[in-house]
């Protein structure tokens, strides 16, 4: 019986218009036994809609674009039952891709998709942030915002240092918030610039953690909140521990691996869902599923 692949393309997403890499894409998953079905998105949600309606028909749901796209693929996938929800697999083609970087996809579109018809599966968990799902990161302040206010073609044409450039224009508004978060039960009220639930090596494409430190598939995220500096010495050291990825030094940096956060504030903060925009609340849930999906690396 062939096997069925469904492939969703975000046509605008990176640098290059040119189409030849995703036919040579389609012709490995062919020669692999896949019949494949392409669908263009032409909007926000279409991912999600085509991998929601569409995802069970398929042994293979394949997405290429930036991280937003495979997020909206895993929210889509995520509202079929776990047992109907088929394999996935990841061809990046956004201006700076965290995940694909975090699991060593390559930026190769035929080469990763050769490496996934080599059909190694990993168990990946995913985060459930209310009513949505993400798959590496939910975060909020400073340099969160650059993420989604960057307009699409700004990052096709400058990639990663667009983030940088609009990262710095951030600084403009850089701003404490009050916040208690509440980590698998513990209480942490402080003020903060910058917080993230992650599963991931890299974030926004600035902050890096240590592969040592993130497991995909531990029933755990890890917690990074930066606190607001008191001093002109706090900043010093604050700025070290960042650049030396040091989240565990005595900078006051709060890090911990965790399974369950609440977020509770007096307003509402905007947050991001890798990297996509999701409004506040005064009081936020994350979770997450253990083993949510099976990708093909």
């Amino acid at each position: 019986m062939e096997k069925k692949l469904l492939f969703i393309v975000n046509p605008r997403a990176g640098k290059t218009k040119s189409r030849a890499p995703l036919f040579d894409a389609v012709s490995i998953y062919s020669e692999a036994g896949y019949l494949v079905c392409v669908k263009q998105t032409k909007r926000r949600g279409d991912a999600t809609r085509f991998a929601a309606e569409l995802g069970a028909e398929f042994d293979l749901v394949v997405c290429h674009g930036g991280d937003g796209t495979l997020n909206e693929t895993v929210n889509g996938l995520m509202r079929l039952p776990k047992e109907r929800r088929p394999l996935v697999s990841y061809l990046p083609g956004g201006s700076t891709n965290d995940f694909a970087a975090s699991l060593n996809i390559s930026s190769d579109l035929a080469v990763a998709a050769q490496r996934a018809m080599r059909m190694e599966k990993r168990d990946l968990d995913v985060g459930v942030f209310g009513s949505r799902n993400f798959v590496y990161v939910a975060s909020f302040g400073a340099f969160t915002r650059t993420t989604y206010t960057v307009p699409q073609d700004i990052k096709n044409m400058f990639g990663h240092f667009a983030y940088m450039l609009e990262g710095v224009k951030d600084l403009e508004t850089l701003r404490p918030y009050r916040m208690t978060i509440t980590a698998d039960g513990e209480p942490i009220r402080g003020e903060y610039l910058f917080g993230a639930v992650s599963n991931s090596t890299s974030i926004a494409g600035l902050m890096k953690i240590s592969p040592e430190k993130v497991s995909f598939n531990d029933g755990q995220f890890e917690l990074l909140l930066v606190p607001v500096p008191k001093s002109p010495q706090a900043v010093q050291a604050l700025i070290r521990a960042l650049v030396y990825q040091d989240y565990e030094s005595s900078a006051g940096l709060i890090f911990r691996h965790v399974k369950h956060v609440v977020a509770e504030t007096e307003e509402n903060i905007p947050w991001t869902l890798d990297g996509e925009y999701a409004p506040g609340a005064p009081r936020i849930e994350i979770g997450i599923e253990d083993n949510g999906i099976q990708m093909l690396l």
